[in-house]
This record gives structure tokens, sequence and C-alpha cells, in this order.
């Protein structure tokens, strides 16, 4: 296996050093707090939210249940409203993002129609947003290469494992073309060999298409894995713990997970994650 260094010195397509050289942030979230209101009272779960997301990178959430991932994910596109603080998604609300598409969002559950094929499932959105049926076929055809499930389109979900149908998921997030994927714990109902497949294949989709991404987890090794930027958040309320930018060079075999430098940022996010389940305890 090639050690770090040497893949690090392997350059990549100029459009993805351009946007790692631009240093464009396209999220922003500062002194952000959300506090839902509930029948047995308040529950605090943002407090003090500061992060910026820059153009191009893979960014984790890594946390204890509860700890607002998920909660924060869904206030970037638009679907919480904090209680405070502001968070810009490429220069929008994240109201005005939402409207505007930019972004794909995809959830635990893969969530496909089973009365529609896996094509009918990536069409719908298209539908709904007015484009005519030959540019539906195209981009049908490019997600679903993408995702590697060329010849699929006809199948109903049913005929599909689980790790297909996330895929299907993925490719109908990617159908309007987007410029940020919003990925919430994606593979967490997957079986690890499944799950080792599929964080592959996202590595190649996010190479080949330099989206912004943010994906929620809860495993350590998916998180270094697949990420540039580890956010590791702690619980009651959730706030950020740890900004672990990586070291990693971009292009990363399966067997990266075995070298010094993969070993020692899973042992500080660990610390990390030991650190906020102490404050809990």
């Amino acid at each position: 296996m090639p050690t770090v260094a040497e893949l690090a010195a392997k350059q990549l397509t100029p459009g993805s050093r351009a946007a790692a050289a631009s240093g464009a942030t396209v999220i922003t979230a500062r002194n952000l707090d959300l506090t839902f209101q509930t029948n047995d009272g308040p529950i605090h779960a943002l407090k003090n939210v500061d992060l910026d997301i820059g153009k191009g990178e893979f960014v984790s959430f890594i946390g204890p249940s509860g700890c607002g991932k998920t909660t924060f994910l869904r206030c970037i596109a638009g679907l919480e409203t904090p209680t405070a603080g502001d968070i810009s998604v490429n220069g929008m609300t994240p109201d005005e993002a939402r409207r505007a598409r930019a972004y794909g969002y995809v959830f635990q559950a893969a969530g496909l129609y089973p009365w529609r094929t896996i094509g009918g499932n990536i069409r719908l959105p298209l539908e709904i947003m007015g484009f005519d049926k030959a540019e539906q076929a195209k981009r049908i055809e490019r997600v679903l290469d993408l995702v590697d499930l060329n010849g699929f389109d006809r199948k109903f979900p049913w005929q599909l494992s689980g790790g297909m149908q996330q895929r299907a998921s993925i490719a109908r997030a990617l159908a309007f073309d987007a410029d940020i994927l919003l990925m919430d714990e994606p593979f967490g109902a997957l079986d690890e060999i499944v799950r080792d497949h599929l964080n592959e294949q996202l590595l190649k989709l996010w190479a080949r298409t330099e989206k912004t991404i943010g994906f929620v987890t809860h495993s350590i090794p998916e998180a270094v894995y697949l990420s540039t930027k580890i956010v590791v958040m702690s619980p009651r309320p959730g706030r950020i713990s740890d900004v672990i930018d990586s070291p990693l060079p971009r292009e990363r075999p399966l067997e990266i997970r075995d070298s010094p430098e993969f070993i020692e940022i899973a042992h500080r996010v660990r610390d990390g994650l030991r650190a906020g389940h102490s404050d809990d305890v």
C-alpha cells in the first residue's frame, strides 16, 4: 500500500485543487442556539455553535446520541429554525437556500416510493422542478452512473438490497445538481462490509463531483476515512468540542485505516467523545 505521504503527493483534478485553494466558505454558523419547547419543558439542543465549511470540503459530524448532529444539519437545510444566531448557506439564509435548491438531502432511511421504479424515484424532484422529459432522462442516466447503478432504472426498490437503495437515494439527491450534499447517517443501518464499499463509492463520487458534503455519523472510522474536517460534538446542550482538519490525502484506499496518521486522528476523535461523555455523566 502507498504511504500517506505518497498518496498526498498525487495530483487531484485541477478543479478540486482550485476549489481547495480558493478558501471560499459556503456554510457559516455563528453563535447558533436552538431550544425546543416540549411538554416536559425546554430542551437546549444546540449552544453557541460556530463553524465554517469551505467549498469542496467533506465535513463529518460525530458525537453521542442527543448531541445535536442531526439538528445542526437540519438547521443548515432550513428544516429547523434556530432560537438565536445565524446560518448562511451560499450567502443565503437556510430558507432561501432551500427554495433555491442549493443542496441535496439524504436521510437515514432511503425513503424511496415503492410504487415507483428507481428511475421514477429519481425523476420525481425533477418533475416537480419542471424539467422536460429529455433533461430528466439525461440527469437520471448521469446520477445512476455516479452511484454505479447503471441499468437499474426500471427496477423497483424492493428488488434492490439496502445498500443499493441508499445509493438510489443519493442519486435522487444529486439529480438537480446542487453544490451541497447533506447526509444524515445514510449508512448507519448497513452491515460493515456494505458500509465499507459505500464509503469507497462516496469518496469516488465526491472526487468526481467536487461537491461540499456535510455528513452525520456515529462511526469514528467512517468519519476519519471520509472527511477533510471532523466536527466532534458534545451533548446537553449540543456544542462543538473539537474541529479536526484531516491531514490525510483525498485519495484514500480502505487500507489507509491501518496507517499511523489515520489511527492518530481516530484517537483524537475518541478522546473528544470521551470528554463529552464525562461532562454528561
